[in-house]
């Protein structure tokens, strides 16, 4: 494995920019490939450094799913890597083009931001995509993982580095940065040198890089996601998004935090909400609705809500319901507690699908479909730096497109303006 020093860490990852951003395009596939391959064949050198962290974090922990890798989950994580390798390159794209009166040629074309520095949680898959990504569309990549999976993102680094330096490329262009609170001050104060920061994790830690950085930031991560079940919803469909986007996988953040039930499908809930049981879901109710479970849901899980119920991102086994009258309640609520991230509607009815798709402001809206699947490989792109939940540059999942920013060139003959 190639050993790091972060010593010089600023001065390295610009310079390694400078020389990634030369690289054929062909030459990026090739090594994305590679290191797909590697990542596989040394699945147990990673799951031991891994095992490492999972000792360290409680097996109740919500964290602990994100923490946790397998041989499934890394092949999965190769077969991604594969996927945005055979996707066309998001550089050199002609955005724009045109001749002006004095026969000077303007052209706007799609190029790198440079170095992006990323700031996330115990998702060691994280480190994989990221760099995939970064790699893919020219950028170096400044990681600073937290430390509940130091041991995991090392094992990651080491092997994408020794692939890299395998192929004769400066192994800089991936940089993990040590797990402390020194280093990720460090990053965010890196004027000059880092281009954009990315922060991926919850709430609270998005608001620390926004607050603090020095370097522009780009917001992803907090999701509080809602499903309004309308009157004019169907129960089937209801039923089973429900079910996939609370249990699926609680502790991302594209999983369903608030039911919004339309009073009119009350005597509904229970037969909603029996799957739930079974997966031990606490459910946090309004009074209607705690009403409608009460007697029909299991006592130990079922609870009165309070103000803290609504705008929570549980990332656990825990829903809010929230009972409506029509779908301007919804609206508003959605409008008082969502992230901005992604909003779903369950109804048949195409008046109030309509004004639900023009009124709410999240980057993913949703029809009669799990908000599970707001994320960068199931919409097309390969995969995902995270879920941009701001209108700047971008919105929704950051994929290849994302992470390029674009310049002008100018060509002429001679022309001087007056």
């Amino acid at each position: 494995m190639v050993t790091m020093d972060n010593s010089n860490w600023k001065e390295q990852a610009l310079r390694a920019s400078r020389s990634l951003n030369l690289l054929p395009k062909d030459r990026l596939n090739e090594v994305l490939l590679a290191i797909a391959d590697e990542a596989v064949a040394k699945a147990e050198y990673i799951l031991a450094a891994n095992a490492e962290d999972l000792a360290a974090m409680d097996p109740g922990h919500p964290m602990y799913d994100r923490l946790q890798l397998t041989v499934k989950r890394i092949e999965g994580i190769a077969a991604d890597m594969r996927n945005v390798a055979s996707l066309p390159s998001p550089l050199d794209k002609v955005l724009m083009e045109t001749v002006r009166p004095n026969g000077m040629k303007i052209t706007k074309v799609s190029v790198p931001f440079g170095v992006v520095g990323v700031i996330y949680e115990a998702r060691p898959n994280v480190s994989f995509d990221v760099f995939s990504l970064c790699f893919k569309s020219g950028n170096v990549c400044v990681l600073k993982g937290g430390s509940d999976a130091w041991h995991s993102n090392r094992a990651i680094v080491d092997l994408i580095r020794s692939v890299l330096s395998r192929f004769g490329i400066d192994p800089n262009v991936v940089i993990l940065l040590p797990a402390g609170h020194e280093a990720a001050a460090e990053l965010m104060q890196a004027v000059g040198y880092v281009d954009v920061i990315i922060p991926r994790g919850g709430k609270g830690l998005i608001q620390f890089v926004r607050d603090n950085s020095r370097v522009p930031v780009i917001e992803t991560g907090a999701g509080i996601c809602h499903t309004y079940f309308d009157e004019f919803g169907d129960f089937d469909k209801a039923e089973r998004i429900v079910f996939n986007a609370k249990t699926r996988r609680v502790s991302v953040c594209n999983a369903l935090d608030c039911l919004i039930i339309h009073e009119k499908r009350l005597a509904e809930l229970p037969a909603l909400c029996r799957r739930l049981a079974q997966k031990n879901v606490t459910v946090y109710a309004d009074e209607p609705a705690y009403a409608a479970l009460d007697g029909h849901y299991p006592e130990d899980l079922l609870q009165h809500a309070d103000s803290d119920s609504f705008g929570t991102e549980f990332l656990d086994y825990k829903m809010a319901v929230k009972t409506v009258a029509t779908i301007h309640e919804a609206l508003e609520h959605i409008s008082m507690y969502s992230s901005k991230h992604s909003e779903c509607i369950v109804s048949e009815c195409q008046e109030r699908i309509a004004l639900f798709d023009r009124a709410v402001d999240a980057a993913c809206v949703y029809t009669n479909v799990s908000t599970a699947f707001t994320d960068g490989a199931q919409f097309g792109l390969g995969a995902e730096i995270g879920i941009s939940t701001q209108k700047l540059h971008a919105r929704g999942p950051m994929a290849l497109a994302e992470l390029c920013s674009y310049k002008w060139i100018i060509k002429g003959d001679g022309q001087t303006r007056e």
